[in-house]
């Protein structure tokens, strides 16, 4: 199986098969018949692409509805934490953070459905971080979470008081604050 559970209904880390020999290797990063023979039907409309120095972090970030999007993001170069919280009013795993390294050696991939906030911290000189989307960019629609929210006590993999974290997004609510219009079902 090339999906593995994280214990948070909905959010998943995808490992694809992984070809190697003396040349190299060769993986499908994303193949819409693998996802949906699992389950997973999905149709991406954009590829998004970050290079990061080490300490940077970004997030907690989501769009609300009709906006909202479901993210598949992997690492090109270099290693992040990356972390997905649940914030669907009356998921019995809401609040709850998941956070995983994904990296360009490990080559996992972590699928942040609709009804998450999700950031990550770069944890390697540089990374490169590539995140497929399935519904565009709208600015209106924004929301996050502050990264350091005691409620979610985050590891983030580097010493927070030296991370480099933009204004806007120092200036994001707690969770307790927040502004979403996310709902819990069992199809989510």
């Amino acid at each position: 199986m090339p999906f593995t559970e994280t214990g948070i209904p909905g959010l998943l880390v995808y490992e694809p098969k992984v070809f190697n020999d003396n040349r190299g290797y060769f993986f499908e990063s994303y193949s819409a018949q693998t996802f949906e023979k699992e389950g997973v039907q999905l149709s991406f409309v954009q590829d998004n692409q970050a290079r990061s120095t080490y300490g940077v972090l970004r997030g907690l970030h989501y769009q609300q509805e009709p906006y909202a999007q479901t993210k598949l993001v992997r690492v090109l170069e270099g290693r992040i934490i990356d972390v997905a919280v649940d914030i669907r009013k009356g998921s019995p795993t809401y609040g709850k953070s998941f956070a995983i390294e994904l990296s360009a050696e490990n080559k996992l991939q972590l699928l942040v459905p609709k009804g998450f906030a999700h950031g990550y911290a770069v944890i390697s000189e540089t990374a490169e971080v590539m995140y497929k989307v399935d519904n565009f960019y709208n600015k209106a629609s924004e929301g996050g979470i502050i990264y350091n929210d005691p409620a979610l006590n985050i590891d983030w993999g580097i010493q927070l008081e030296n991370a480099l974290v933009s204004e806007k997004d120092l200036v994001l609510p707690a969770l307790e604050n927040c502004v979403h219009n996310f709902v819990y079902n069992t199809n989510n």
